[in-house]
């Protein structure tokens, strides 16, 4: 999915945005590779004018700011897709995940490390195994990324 996005914002001429990353516009093939999907959304960039657009996208996905200003880039793609991470990693959909982390972060006067390793242990999707080791240091990489999408 990081391939179709960095694609779409920097490899396509002009450049495109989604407006709608959302767990139900990714789709897995044979291989479990994310592909993107549904593109009835989606709106050229254009570098010499502002890209005023209609608001468009899934609720829980959709950039805050842009309940304020109609103006779309490719941020507003990069916030969905870490909201979809956190909801891969957590099995949470996006609004019950951010009550839930708030309040752990919130009760918690530990340091980051520990505060994300507290998260991972209390509330990683309990369908999966834990991860351990270096795969438990590589989930704690993906979700600071995410949560700094």
């Amino acid at each position: 999915m990081v391939e179709a996005l960095s694609y779409m914002h920097h490899d396509c001429s002009p450049p495109l945005v989604h407006r709608d990353i959302s767990s139900n516009n990714v789709l897995l093939d044979s291989k479990s590779k994310a592909h993107v999907s549904n593109f009835g959304t989606a709106r050229i960039l254009k570098s010499d004018s502002s890209n005023w657009t209609s608001f468009a996208g899934t609720f829980g996905y959709i950039a805050p700011e842009l309940a304020y200003v109609s103006n779309v880039d490719n941020k507003t793609d990069v916030y969905s897709f870490g909201v979809v991470t956190l909801e891969v990693i957590f099995g949470k959909h996006p609004g019950e995940l951010i009550s839930s982390l708030l309040s752990s972060v919130s009760s918690s006067s530990s340091s980051p490390s520990t505060i994300y390793h507290l998260l991972l242990n209390e509330k990683i999707d309990q369908r999966l195994a834990p991860p351990v080791n270096q795969v438990a240091e590589e989930v704690v990489v993906v979700v600071k990324l995410a949560l700094a999408c």
